[in-house]
């Protein structure tokens, strides 16, 4: 059966997987490593979980406690299938105070019952304990019965989905919500499950569970008819490439197997290859499937389904999310080690974008953040520390929108700093003005609120309309049952009325001829007249029927005339025939009498029927069409008088003219003049008047299009107690316009005022209140626009209170501080206070107050630490405001900074400066207060206040003596803790340091000149002047410059006293009170001559090798030309790229040596290059190449570099072929591949990286089979190889296989060739056989290009059998078999003939088969001696060393076993050296083999 793939459970790579026994019964852990580190341990249970039998519907609940170091990991499975965690289902938790790990079932079915297993994991090992869990099922099982009841509805899901029409395609039309769902669900991740069924409405989450894995087992079926293999399915996915793609990896059983694209049920037409015109897509790389989408738009959201051979194998769910760019992120210049930042503004909150980083996803990570605005409007990706590398194109991708920016990477043209990494910057790149993005994404938001808003008016609308549809159906059918029972009852008064008319008939006889009369006038003049016949009393109608008022013949007429009569206009009425008057409402009863019954009216065409409800019709068309009721007694009359002129006489009622049935109306045309009639009623006794419509023809005409907005209203927000104003602008200045608020016309008034400026009309309200919220439109000339002015109360200051609440409240250490402050918004306001910006609460020195309309803050026992901003901060649904104060506690000051800078101590003063206090207390610093103590003595002197700056310089201080000060801080608030200085001795001799390295500023033959800068640690005292030194090179001695009487007072001397061609070195010292300081370090070496000239050019410039990154120069030293040029001491090369004007010093330091390398250069770059001579006169002119230079070898012939290459490569069909070749070339060549003298096709996939080329054939076929050749080429010349590539398989069998003899003794086989013959040239066979006398299979031909094979030697009386095997590169097929084959034996008799025995004699003398060997052993060991002896009779052998018989010497152990003879000695001495010799001695003669033993130390 097809199964999706699944990753197993394994050991990782390494792991050992030791079985160990647990101290606890059940529990099988399993140990990863051979030896626990120390300190570690595997998993393991100290309480296993406990069986559990438990009632449905009851919590269950299975615990374990398990431990390990490290912690191990829980988790929970069970033998049939998943453990699905849901809050109504299933639970996993932890209790850190017991340690227990928990399965919880809140409501446990019979579905839970199972074996569950408990695993304890760390990186060590793993601990599994099972446990059973038993659920007994009491009573009625509701979810049973629903399940029954479920499984016919899910049979017919299934049904509807599989349901296909011949081709295997799907019925044309919209899949229903419950197939979409189920189909969503079968290729749905189980994480995806609950979200799924809380947007489609699913409630019964174990019933779906249970029921979707009915679906999925058979779905996996009807799959596993088309599908091998089916994996890696991946739900759509939108690029930043304006597509999306569906992606699966499926092995199919049949390639030709169809494949269909569904969306929403319905077939979508696709493509196999690129094509711009076609939207859908399929790309095929394998067995890789990927389906695209292009040039998103909204209506490709929808359910996506992709059929095989009519089955469904995947369905994802494309939702596209109303949301766009407002903002998008732009182009970012970053330096390198420089973070970059790019933002964008959406206009619909979403909780992620997905960022790609050159077509890569980009997650969280040390390199990149991702953050996201408490709005989901604001989106921004950081990059983090840029590198070159990490430049190229950024994207953002927000549902099928998407938009990209380039980050651009400044690498640091310093070159000083290449080859090192540059400093890490804080700076950052990209990041924009996050006040105008935040304005934009409010913006956004409020647009967004705004369509919300518009949707849910839209949504209770709709709601609003569907109730009131279903009032008004509820009513409708009430009144329609109601008329159903009046109907019911009007059809039993019909009924009496029939059977009255019918006995009366004939006293109404009489009066048919004069009523006949009266209804011919009647009729004509569009009115009914009273019925004549019987007395008033006795049969007269209430009023003539309206319109054609003949009677329908028989016992009564439907509607209000006869019996009785309904209709929906009007109320039913009914006349007898006995002159009954007729009831209201229903029109007149005629007179009924001798089968003649009176037409129906209902007062002025009301109650006749459902006809005319409704309608629009002509009212002259109303006087002249005939209306019909339906007669239902057993004489009904066939019709009216069409032309108001019937005729009623007769007991059947025959009229003239026709009439239809069903009380419909008919039109006829009137001749002559339309003149309106007027209807009289006589029932009550009033006229009425209709007048009839007109027929009037209006003329169009060319109208003006009047006035239109230039500028509409506008939405306006209005605040409370502010002014608001709206405006709009129309094309014309004459033209005038009214103002309506919620429908109503609005005029100025002290409220609110409305002006016009030219084109502008405005309207302002002067002080905003709740009643002027609402909806303003201002209509002109027919034309309208319309705005809504929403009223919000934020929460606001009163301006004088806020001013003052400004002000820094300044109190003393323990005192109290109060802040108050009014208020005014509507309600709730939120109030809170912070100090510093911590939020405060009540606590025993925090009071808040919270009053209507005002807030206070005391704050009690402040101390100087709660200095700081004070802020009360508001909140309610329209905003937010703060008001900031400050807070100032003051205190004593904190005591003054040490240590003490000591700027001089010299005999007769002491000068010294310190730090002020870290905390003032609030205040300015009055004075320092100083107290003196001479070391050695127990008093302090008081020096006094000496004023705010913290440096004192004493002068009453004795020589040698040491001195210790007291300081203090005074301030309004008081005097801070004192700071006690250390000793400080007055007139100490304090040296300067050294002063810089003296400087050469100019050299001469006669004279040296310096400079250097004075000493940065003067030792307290001015410096007065410097000694300056010189030394001779190669001398150990120092001599002065300047007489030891006479310092040099300047920064700078001149050293005339030199020796023309001698090199000197100098160094200074620094003179203060106390004498001369430590000497400088010395100078650099200086010749006393005149100054040089610079060197000229080099000569003989050129290039001696160049790479693609590296470039060999070498040059020859410029002439030494005196007077003019000096000798080049050094050497710069300076390189200057083709596109670039500036030149980069390669080394920083002059080299000596005449050639130089250079690294780092682009691959096939132009570069300009020049090598600079220098000298102590400087630098000479440079010297440029002549041309420039690419960065490229020198030019190399192709040659592949492989020392053996497969010119012969066998691929199974189905499978990959890949062949590399690596070769060598410069400059780069082209690399071209043919397939049989042709280009490749498209298939064959080309990769090639520096000298190298591969060829792939992914998912090779036997088409594919060929001669591929590799063509390099370049400037140089080309070189090609080829190599065959086979695609075949392992061959079928050949046909059945026969046998023949053709001639005596052999047997011919031939066989039917293999159906893979014709393709495959290198495809034999191989013929083995078995006989009746072995029962083994031996070849016996093989390599046979044709198809039959002679075989001889046959042996007659035995049974052959032959197999036909067919060969090729790939392997051999099964065999085909022969029949057995049988060559029947002759048989005759057979005779023995015994040949004659001769005697053999078998004496011989001794004789060595095998002589001794020469033996060197080391002393100690042991040695063995052998030969072999051949002698008859068996000879006689005697050892001697050294011609003394050892055959009696227990020293040596001697054996002779069949011929071998041998000698061993166990520990050879000294003694044992020596020449041994064997002899063999018998009667026919005797033999001597020797050999020597020399004993080694």
């Amino acid at each position: 059966m097809w199964k999706r793939s699944k990753v197993t459970d394994q050991t990782a790579a390494g792991q050992t997987g030791i079985k160990k026994k647990s101290k606890v019964p059940g529990v099988m852990i399993t140990q990863f490593v051979e030896e626990l580190p120390e300190g570690t341990s595997t998993p393991d249970f100290t309480r296993k979980p406990i069986a559990l039998t438990i009632q449905q519907g009851k919590w269950a609940v299975l615990k374990a406690i398990v431990v390990g170091t490290p912690t191990p990991t829980v988790s929970w499975g069970r033998a049939n299938g998943d453990v699905y965690f849901h809050p109504d289902m299933c639970l996993q938790k932890y209790d850190e105070t017991s340690r227990e790990h928990t399965l919880e079932f809140p409501k446990v079915a019979p579905e839970d019952a199972d074996t569950y297993k408990c695993f304890a994991t760390n990186e060590y090992g793993r601990a599994v304990c099972p446990v059973a869990l038993n659920v007994i099922e009491v009573g009625f099982s509701m979810s049973k019965e629903f399940q029954k009841t479920q499984v016919e509805d899910t049979k017919d899901i299934r049904r509807r989905l599989k349901k296909r029409k011949d081709d295997g395609t799907r019925e044309e039309r919209q899949m229903e919500p419950d197939e979409k769902v189920w189909e969503i669900l079968l290729s749905a991740d189980k994480k995806d499950y609950e979200r799924i069924c809380a947007e489609y409405g699913i409630k019964d989450f174990r019933h779906m569970l249970k029921k979707l894995t009915e679906m999925k087992k058979e779905r996996e079926e009807e799959i596993a008819e088309f599908v091998t293999h089916i994996s890696t399915l991946k739900h759509i996915e939108v690029h930043d490439s304006d597509c999306a793609t569906i992606e699966l990896d499926m092995d199919l059983k049949d390639p030709a197997s169809k494949l269909f694209l569904y969306k929403d049920g319905v077939m979508v037409p696709f493509t196999t290859e690129e094509s711009e015109s076609m939207k859908h897509n399929l790309k095929q790389v394998g067995k890789k499937y990927v389906f695209t989408i292009k040039n998103l738009r909204s209506e490709d959201a929808g359910l996506y389904s992709v059929d095989v051979g009519g089955i469904n194998v995947f369905s994802t769910d494309f939702k596209v999310p109303e949301v766009d760019f407002a903002v998008k992120i732009q182009e970012v210049k970053a330096e390198e080690r420089q973070d970059a930042l790019f933002q964008c503004v959406l206009t619909a909150p979403t909780d992620e974008l997905k960022w790609l980083g050159k077509s890569t996803p980009l997650s969280n990570s040390e390199k990149f953040e991702i953050t996201v605005s408490e709005d989901k409007l604001i989106h921004k990706l950081m990059v983090r520390d840029c590198m070159p590398l990490d430049a190229g194109i950024y994207a953002a991708v927000a549902g099928i929108k998407s938009c990209n920016a380039w980050l651009v990477v400044e690498v640091d043209k310093d070159s000083a700093s290449k080859g090192k990494k540059a400093t890490r910057k804080t700076t950052l790149a990209g990041g924009g003005d996050d006040q105008d993005l935040m304005t934009i994404a409010k913006e956004q938001q409020e647009l967004y609120q705004k369509k919300m808003d518009e949707k849910m008016e839209v949504a209770k609308k709709a709601q609003a309309e569907r109730e009131a549809a279903e009032a008004l159906a509820k009513v409708e059918g009430e009144a329609a049952k109601k008329a159903a029972a009046e109907a019911k009852a009007a059809a039993k008064a019909k009924a009496k009325a029939k059977a009255a008319a019918k006995a009366k008939a004939k006293r109404a006889a009489a009066a048919t001829d004069a009523a006949a009369g009266k209804q011919k006038a009647a009729a004509a003049a569009g009115g009914g007249a009273p019925g004549v016949g019987a007395p008033v009393d006795k049969g007269v109608g209430a009023a003539g029927a309206i319109g054609a008022g003949g009677g329908a013949g028989g016992a009564a007429g439907a509607g209000a005339g006869g019996a009785a009569g309904a209709g929906a206009g009007g109320g039913a009425g009914a006349g007898a025939a006995d002159g009954g008057k007729g009831a209201d409402g229903g029109g007149a009863a005629g007179v009924g009498g001798d089968g003649t019954a009176a037409g129906a009216g209902a007062g002025g065409a009301e109650g006749l029927g459902e006809d005319l409800e409704g309608e629009e019709y002509d009212s002259f068309e109303d006087s002249d069409g005939e209306i019909e009721g339906e007669g239902e007694g057993d004489e009904a009359g066939d019709g009216g008088v069409g032309s108001g002129e019937g005729e009623g006489e007769g007991e059947e009622g025959e009229g003239e003219g026709e009439g239809e049935k069903g009380g419909k109306r008919k039109k006829r045309m009137r001749d002559g003049p339309l003149v309106p009639e007027t209807l009289i009623g006589e029932t009550s006794g009033k006229t009425e008047k209709r007048q009839k419509k007109k027929d009037v023809s209006v003329e169009e005409a060319l109208v003006d299009p009047g006035v239109h907005f230039h500028a509409g209203l506008s939405d306006c927000k209005a605040i409370i107690g502010e002014a608001a104003e709206l405006e709009c602008k129309v094309n014309r200045e004459d033209c005038e316009g009214l103002w309506y608020k919620d429908g109503e016309e609005i005029q100025s008034s002290e409220a609110l005022t409305i002006s016009k400026d030219g084109t502008f009309h405005r309207l302002k309200i002067h002080k905003v209140t709740e009643e002027f919220a609402g909806k303003y439109k201002f209509e002109a000339d027919g034309r309208k626009t319309e705005s809504l002015i929403v009223v919000e109360d934020p929460p606001r200051f009163p301006a004088e209170e806020l001013k003052a609440f400004k002000n820094p409240v300044t109190v003393k250490k323990g005192h109290k501080a109060s802040f108050k402050l009014p208020y005014f918004g509507r309600e709730p306001i939120k109030i809170q206070w912070y100090l510093d910006g911590e939020e405060l609460s009540e606590e025993a020195t925090i009071k808040l107050d919270y009053s209507e309309g005002c807030s206070s803050l005391l704050l009690t026992k402040l101390q100087r630490k709660d200095s700081g901003e004070v802020k009360m901060k508001l909140k309610n649904e329209f905003g937010t405001v703060e008001a900031i104060s400050q807070l100032i506690v003051l205190d004593k000051p904190t005591p003054p900074i040490g240590p003490l800078e000591i700027v001089e101590a010299s005999s007769s003063t002491i000068d010294f400066k310190w730090r002020p206090p870290k905390d003032s207390g609030g205040c300015k610093i009055d004075n320092y207060i100083l107290d003196r103590q001479q070391v050695g003595r127990n008093t302090w002197k008081k020096v006094g206040p000496i004023g705010p700056e913290p440096k004192y310089k004493d002068s009453d201080v004795d020589h040698g003596r040491r001195y210790c000060y007291r300081i203090r801080v005074e301030t309004e608030m008081g005097t801070s803790e004192l700071m006690e200085t250390e000793d400080i001795q007055a007139g100490t001799k304090a040296y300067p340091g050294p002063p810089s390295t003296p400087k050469v500023v100019t050299a001469f033959k006669d004279c040296i000149n310096l400079s250097w800068s004075p000493p940065s640690e003067t030792g307290g005292t001015n410096i007065l002047g410097y000694n300056l030194e010189k030394r001779k090179k190669g001398s150990n001695l120092w001599g002065t410059v300047n007489p030891p009487d006479e310092m040099i007072k300047g920064k700078g001397c001149g050293v005339k006293d030199v020796v023309e061609g001698m090199e000197y070195e100098f160094r200074v010292s620094a003179i203060n009170n106390s004498g001369a300081g430590e000497f400088s370090t010395p100078s650099e070496f200086v010749f006393a001559r005149d100054p040089k000239k610079p060197p000229g050019k080099v000569i003989d410039f050129k290039v001696t090798d160049s790479t693609y990154t590296t470039l060999s120069l070498s040059w020859t030293k410029p002439k030494d030309i005196e007077a003019v040029e000096d000798e080049a001491k050094g050497y710069f090369v300076e390189i200057r790229p083709a596109e670039s004007t500036d030149w980069d010093r390669c080394n920083s330091n002059a080299i000596t040596m005449t050639s130089y390398t250079v690294k780092g250069l682009r691959s096939m770059g132009m570069y300009w290059v020049r090598a600079i001579a220098t000298n102590d006169g400087g630098e000479g002119e440079p010297q440029e190449l002549d041309n420039y230079i690419l960065a490229t070898p020198p030019p190399v012939r192709p040659r592949f570099t492989d020392a053996k290459i497969k010119s012969f490569m066998v691929v199974r069909a189905g499978n990959s072929a890949r062949f590399t070749i690596n070769f060598e070339a410069s400059p780069w060549p082209e690399v071209i591949w043919l397939k049989d003298g042709s280009p490749v096709p498209k298939k064959v996939t080309i990769s090639n990286a520096e000298g190298t080329s591969q060829l792939l054939i992914p998912s090779s076929e036997r088409s594919d089979t060929g001669i591929y050749t590799i063509i390099v080429k370049n400037i140089v010349a080309q070189e090609s190889f080829s190599v065959e590539i086979r695609v075949t398989d392992e061959p079928k069998p050949p046909g059945p296989v026969e046998t023949d003899e053709n001639v005596p003794g052999t047997v011919t086989i031939s066989w039917a060739p293999s159906p893979d013959e014709k393709r495959d040239d290198r495809l034999h066979y191989m013929v083995t056989k078995r006989d009746s006398s072995k029962s083994t299979w031996h070849t016996i031909a093989d390599h046979i290009f044709n198809n039959r094979f002679t075989l001889c030697n046959i042996m007659p009386g035995r049974e052959y059998q032959f197999r036909v095997y067919a060969k090729n590169d790939m392997g051999s097929s099964t065999h085909s078999e022969s029949p057995k084959w049988l060559i029947p034996s002759k048989r005759a008799k057979f005779t023995v003939t015994t040949p004659e025995t001769k005697a053999c004699d078998l004496t011989c003398p001794p004789k060595f088969l095998v002589p001794l060997k020469m033996h060197a052993a080391p002393q100690g060991y042991e040695c063995y001696m052998s030969c072999a002896i051949k002698g008859d009779p068996t000879p006689h052998v005697t050892w001697l060393r050294n011609n003394i018989s050892l055959n009696t010497n227990t020293n040596y152990f001697i054996s002779n076993t069949c011929g071998v003879c041998s000698l061993l000695i166990l520990r050879v001495g000294s003694k044992d050296t020596g020449e041994y010799k064997i002899v063999a001695e018998n009667s026919m003669g005797r033999a001597e083999c020797s050999t020597k033993l020399t004993v080694r130390e």
